[in-house]
């Protein structure tokens, strides 16, 4: 038996307006998923529990069948991990952005109009981030480059106790609102405040200025937590398996859990990312024996930041069709048997621009079971609401290996 998790990053939303009262899952055209549906088992699925902020991290820890109530330590520890940074348990882990803000006056009453900073390259920001480094680093603090906007700071011996906001959950508001808070926080916002007079005149932001690009004019700390302790994936499911993903993140998560995790050329995790190539890289996984793959797609959940609509259809539309259908194609043509879960790690609703803990709609399908298709069924949040609840994205986990 082979298995496949797909997960289109943020692709639940609500219904707009503008698309007739539709959602974009129910506006694009996802024939291949649409096809699961019909013959297979379509719900909702809680991936965040309550208590837990509604990001990335606790959701794809749910997907991939940990409890994030028992398991979740915050966001840059897995992201470290990912990094090849290895932590002590007294290590404190904090993900830092590279943000744009905008506006006259003091930092404070700048705004912040991009958490990504116009997706910027992992070139340009690697640069960037060595020069935080040079100007902030000590024997206790230090930064390390990470992918395109995101990045690390790891204190030794460091605190969790501070109330950190992710930029992308405060878009076009006043920075001086979602400050730091907590004791001990303010050589965070110091570093902040100080970063933006430092990028803003570096070489590679004026030129990206020059060229009409965002500027990556601050840093941005957030996401603190400490060395996770995820117990096996195969000691839970005796599967083997390997996670596809742009995202250091999600590559974290795998490497705790003991799963391979795999980078593909040109994965950017926006919607300009090399999808032919995951697909292909995810084929390969299967060639060599591995039974289960987790192949993440950050797209839709960039586009719905940025409150791009017609990105956010045209993303679940090349997933459909350069992702999901090839991969299927391989597995209905190897003659083994397979199952197949789609499932979003979370809604990230356009009107919003940020994460939403609201159930996600999911499908499962099992080859072997020979279900007469329904051309009612569809994968979206409406017809989700007709079928199976599960309460915890780990429990569909379960279910879905057969555990």
């Amino acid at each position: 038996m082979k298995y496949l998790i797909l997960v289109p990053d943020g692709a639940g939303d609500e219904e707009i307006a503008m698309l007739g009262n539709k959602t974009p899952l129910q506006a694009a055209k996802i024939e291949n998923m649409d096809q699961m549906a019909q013959k297979g088992m379509v719900g909702l699925v809680r991936t965040i529990p309550p208590g837990i902020a509604p990001g990335s991290d606790a959701a794809n820890l749910s997907v991939m069948g940990y409890d994030p109530a028992v398991y979740h330590t915050g966001r840059s520890p897995l992201e470290a991990a990912s990094m090849g940074i290895e932590l002590v348990d007294t290590d404190v882990a904090f993900r830092t952005n590279l943000v744009t803000l905008k506006g006259e006056g003091s930092y404070e009453d700048l705004t912040i109009e991009d958490h990504s900073a116009g997706d910027i390259t992992s070139e340009e920001a690697k640069v960037l981030m060595e020069y935080i480094e040079d100007q902030f680093g000590t024997k206790q603090l230090r930064f390390y480059p990470g992918v395109s906007y995101r990045h690390a700071m790891i204190v030794k011996n460091g605190s969790t106790d501070y109330d950190l906001t992710p930029p992308h959950d405060v878009l076009t508001q006043r920075v001086g609102d979602h400050l730091p808070k907590g004791s001990g926080s303010e050589f965070i916002t110091d570093m902040m405040k100080r970063s933006y007079g430092l990028l803003s005149d570096h070489p590679i932001n004026k030129e990206r200025e020059r060229k009409g690009l965002n500027p990556a004019n601050s840093i941005w700390i957030w996401g603190q937590g400490t060395k996770p302790k995820l117990s096996s994936f195969y000691d839970k499911y005796g599967i083997k398996g390997t996670a596809i993903s742009a995202v250091d993140l999600i590559k974290g998560i795998a490497l705790c859990a003991g799963l391979s995790s795999v980078d593909v050329e040109g994965a950017t995790g926006t919607i300009h990312t090399n999808f032919g190539g995951k697909a292909r890289a995810a084929i390969e996984e299967y060639k060599r024996g591995q039974d289960f793959v987790y192949l993440h797609l950050e797209a839709p959940d960039e586009c719905s930041h940025q409150g791009d609509l017609e990105g956010k259809i045209k993303s679940l539309e090349l997933i459909d069709e350069l992702v999901f259908k090839p991969v299927l194609d391989y597995l209905c043509s190897s003659g083994e048997a397979f199952k197949v879960l789609i499932v979003p790690d979370h809604r990230t609703p356009i009107a919003m621009r940020t994460h939403t803990a609201t159930p996600v709609p999911y499908v499962l399908y099992d080859s072997e079971k020979d279900i007469e298709p329904d051309p009612e069924k569809a994968f979206d949040e409406e017809v989700g609401k007709k079928g199976r609840f599960f309460e915890n994205g780990f429990e569909l986990t379960d279910y879905f290996f057969g555990k």
